[in-house]
């Protein structure tokens, strides 16, 4: 950075001013907080997480310097803001699936539409009709269960528990069911994902990488 875009002294010691003010802001949230997921809390500790992340970024500008300390980001990225004591919640699930073997599919409806009136299979008898089928057929935890009989293979899957102040009205979300979730009113999500399964395989990689370079063999 040349000398001319350099931080002043006078923004740095401003944005140390701006740390100062949201530790005094956070504590005083945290002393008069409301139960252990007060959104008063989350709204101060994000303010200070941006106080002090503009702070470190002036101080390494002017000075070359860093600060000892670093504010967490919560795991998801997104803080809840939500309501202390939630009257009402909705849970959204998200469930990916890869169609591997289509014919096992279509099988699988055909023998649910021979046995039921009501489970017609349309368009034309493809992938498409089978999964209106099984899904009208089957609750979608059993399908989750049961999935490679319907040749199927897993995906990613999310369950989010997300808080409202009270239930909505019969009908009142139908036509957009999910175009008003806000990631902020999230109590609770819980993620499933091969990415975790890898994680200790990317460690025992790096271990050996390591022990290659060193000579040495990993127990």
């Amino acid at each position: 950075m040349s000398d001319a875009a350099l931080p002043t002294v006078a923004e740095v010691r401003a944005a140390a001013e701006a740390v100062k003010a949201a530790l005094d802001r956070h504590l005083a949230a945290v002393e008069s907080r409301i139960g252990d997921e007060d959104p008063a809390v989350y709204a101060a500790f994000n303010e200070l997480a941006a106080a002090a992340e503009e702070y470190d970024e002036l101080l390494y500008d002017r000075y070359d310097e860093v600060t000892p300390f670093e504010i967490p980001t919560p795991e998801d990225g997104v803080p809840y803001t939500g309501p202390a004591e939630p009257a009402a919640f909705s849970v959204l699930i998200r469930r990916d699936y890869a169609v591997v073997e289509p014919q096992r599919l279509i099988a699988q409806a055909e023998r649910v539409a021979a046995h039921d009136r009501d489970a017609e299979l349309v368009d034309d008898g493809g992938t498409a009709g089978a999964l209106g089928v099984l899904f009208g057929e089957y609750e979608p935890d059993e399908i989750a269960s049961r999935y490679k009989e319907f040749g199927l293979e897993e995906g990613d899957s999310t369950l989010w528990l997300a808080a409202s102040e009270e239930i909505a009205e019969p009908g009142e979300w139908l036509d957009t069911p999910f175009g008003h979730t806000d990631p902020q009113d999230v109590l609770h999500r819980f993620d499933v994902s091969a990415v975790f399964d890898e994680e200790p395989d990317d460690f025992e990689d790096d271990e050996a990488e390591e022990a290659a370079a060193s000579g040495l063999t990993p127990a």
